[in-house]
C-alpha cells in the first residue's frame, strides 16, 4: 500500500523509520509549517519533515490542511497514518484516502482522549498506559479501535515515557499496516459510557500544592516533567522540581525533612516525596543531591 504519513514533533519520528525500514512505501510526509526556535528565531522544520527530507520523501507543511485535499489525492495513496501532526482533519481530506486515516493515540482510548493523554495518565495515577490505533472519525479520537499496546508508567516522567510510547507507536505503525494491507479490518467499537477527556498543558497547571498527598504531588511532578515543568517557591525563588517519587515521612507541609546523596525529601498533607532532579531559575537541571552539597538546599527549607 501506498502511505502518507502525517506527523510534526520528536515523538512522532520513530514511526515514520519504521514504516520505510520496514520497506512500505511512504509516498509523502504531512507535517506542520517550520517554526521560528532560539534566541536567534531561526526558521526551523519540524523532526518529521527533517528525516523525510533526508530520505527523499516529498513534504507538505501546508497550514491549513483542509484546503489541500487535491494536493493530497495527487500522492495516490491508499491510507494515511497519522502521529503527533497537530491539525484537526476535515471529511474532505478523510475521503482522500481509500483504505482511511489511522491514528497513533497515546492512551488507552477511550480514556484520555485529547490533547495531553500521556501527561494525564500519570497524574490520574494510572498503573498502565498504552497506544492505540484508532480509524479518524470526525470526532475527537472516537473512531473504531484497529490494535492496542500497552505499557507501565512504573513512576516513569512524561518524556520517559514519551519516549517508550514513540517506540510503541513504531510497532504498531508496522502492525497497522500489515492488517490493513490485508483487507477490511473488524474494528472494535469504544465505549463511549466509560470515555474520558483531558485539555492542553499549560503552566499554571504545574504549581504544586504540597498540601495534597505524596501521590499526588509525586504524580503532578512527574506528568510535567520535562515541561512545563512543576514549580514551588523557595526562599521567595521559582525551583523546578522534575522527578519525584513517594516516601515515607511527615512534617509540616512544603518543608524539607531529609537532605543527602539520596535527594531531597518534601513533607506532604499526607507522607512525603522525594524529588531527584531540580532546577533553580536561570540554571541547568541538577541531581537534588548536587544541590544538597552545594548547599542551595537544607532541612527546614520551605517550598510555597
Amino acid at each position: 500500500m501506498k502511505i502518507v504519513y502525517a506527523g510534526s514533533p520528536e515523538y512522532a519520528v520513530a514511526p515514520l523509520k519504521a514504516l520505510i525500514e520496514a520497506g512500505h512505501e511512504v509516498v509523502a510526509v504531512l507535517t506542520q509549517p517550520d517554526k521560528p526556535t532560539g534566541r536567534k528565531r531561526v526558521l526551523t522544520p519540524t523532526p518529521v519533515k527533517a528525516v523525510a527530507l533526508s530520505r527523499g520523501i516529498p513534504v507538505c507543511d501546508f497550514p491549513k490542511v483542509r484546503e489541500h485535499a487535491a494536493e493530497l489525492k495527487s500522492f495516490g495513496a491508499d491510507v494515511m497514518i497519522t502521529c503527533a501532526y497537530g491539525q484537526l482533519l476535515t471529511d474532505e481530506i478523510l475521503n482522500v484516502f481509500p483504505v482511511g486515516v489511522y491514528n497513533l493515540h497515546a492512551s488507552l482510548l477511550p480514556l484520555y482522549r485529547g490533547a495531553s493523554p500521556i501527561q494525564s495518565a500519570i497524574l490520574a495515577g494510572e498503573e498502565y498506559t498504552g497506544v492505540t490505533v484508532m480509524k479518524t472519525e470526525l470526532a475527537l479520537d472516537c473512531g473504531g479501535i484497529l490494535l492496542v499496546k500497552r505499557c507501565k508508567t512504573d513512576g516513569k516522567t512524561c518524556g520517559e515515557l514519551s519516549d517508550e510510547l514513540s517506540a510503541l507507536s513504531a510497532q504498531a505503525a508496522v502492525e497497522a499496516v500489515e492488517i490493513l494491507g490485508q483487507g477490511e479490518p473488524q474494528l472494535l467499537l469504544q465505549d463511549e459510557a466509560k470515555a474520558t477527556y483531558c485539555k492542553k498543558i499549560s503552566k499554571a497547571d504545574a504549581a504544586v500544592d504540597f498540601s495534597q498527598s505524596a501521590d499526588r504531588v509525586a504524580n503532578l511532578i512527574n506528568a510535567m516533567s520535562p515541561a512545563p515543568a512543576a514549580f514551588a517557591n523557595m526562599n521567595g525563588s521559582a525551583v523546578n522540581l522534575l522527578k519525584a517519587k513517594p516516601c515515607e515521612g511527615s512534617g509540616e507541609s512544603g518543608t524539607v525533612i531529609n537532605a543527602d546523596k539520596r535527594g531531597v525529601v518534601i513533607a506532604c498533607g499526607e507522607g512525603a516525596v522525594s524529588v531527584s532532579l531540580l532546577q533553580f531559575a536561570g540554571g541547568k537541571i541538577i541531581a537534588a543531591a548536587d544541590a544538597v552539597n552545594g548547599r542551595k538546599i537544607k532541612v527546614g527549607d520551605k517550598f510555597d
